[in-house]
């Protein structure tokens, strides 16, 4: 996942969590302080809804097979700021005066606002989920980056056996130059020898062939 998305998520579940108890909170106030605790939601909301934008930016700037998954977090983003801007309508509206909301009140606005506090329930618990599918993710990422340590290692290991065996390849290439110039050696050794075998056997024959000519030159006198 893109760390630029999980920053603006970061920051948009903690606004999200400091809104809902912002509006739980301004429910029981009236006045001035209701009024100063409703424009900080709005300034909140506001807040919320430019992450959400940026995060919508972000996610369709990723490849396809990671950004599908951040637009299905970001729809239930998107559910969640509108339930916000209806609670800040809402809270807004409960400004009438006692009357007119005693009147509200008996035409079902009771039921409404059990609805709200139920939808509101329901979103923390969505945003409790997604905390833990972020920390999964994380866990994900934190594993594939040992995948790839260990991947690299073996890369590194492989290499170095490469090296060891292009080094011996030279090593044996080597010797069999010197086996090579070790045989010429021999044969050229074994070329002379046969020569001084030759002259020896032709020197011995010509000794021969001169005793026996002065023994014979010494008998016939």
């Amino acid at each position: 996942m893109s760390q630029v998305f999980e920053r603006y998520e970061r920051q948009y579940c903690e606004i999200s969590a400091n809104l809902s108890k912002k509006c739980t909170s301004a429910n029981a106030l009236d006045g001035e302080q209701k009024k100063q605790k409703l424009s900080e939601i709005k300034s909140g909301v506001d807040e919320a809804e430019a992450l959400v934008k940026k995060m919508d930016l972000e996610a369709r700037s990723l490849p396809p097979n990671v950004k599908s998954s951040l637009l299905v977090k970001l729809r239930e983003y998107k559910s969640d700021l509108n339930n916000f801007k209806t609670e800040v309508k809402r809270i807004t509206s409960g400004n009438l005066n006692a009357n007119a909301r005693d009147e509200l009140l008996e035409a079902g606005m009771a039921d409404k606002l059990t609805a709200s506090a139920d939808q509101r329930s329901r979103l923390m618990l969505s945003t409790d989920r997604l905390g833990r599918t972020t920390d999964r993710i994380k866990d994900s990422r934190r594993t594939m980056l040992e995948t790839e340590e260990i991947g690299v290692s073996i890369l590194q290991d492989l290499h170095g056996q490469r090296e060891s065996l292009l080094r011996a390849h030279e090593t044996l290439h080597g010797v069999d130059d010197n086996v090579g110039k070790s045989k010429k050696i021999l044969t050229a050794m074994t070329r002379r020898m046969n020569r001084n075998k030759w002259t020896i056997g032709a020197i011995i024959t010509v000794l021969v062939l001169a005793i026996i000519l002065i023994l014979y030159f010494k008998l016939t006198r």
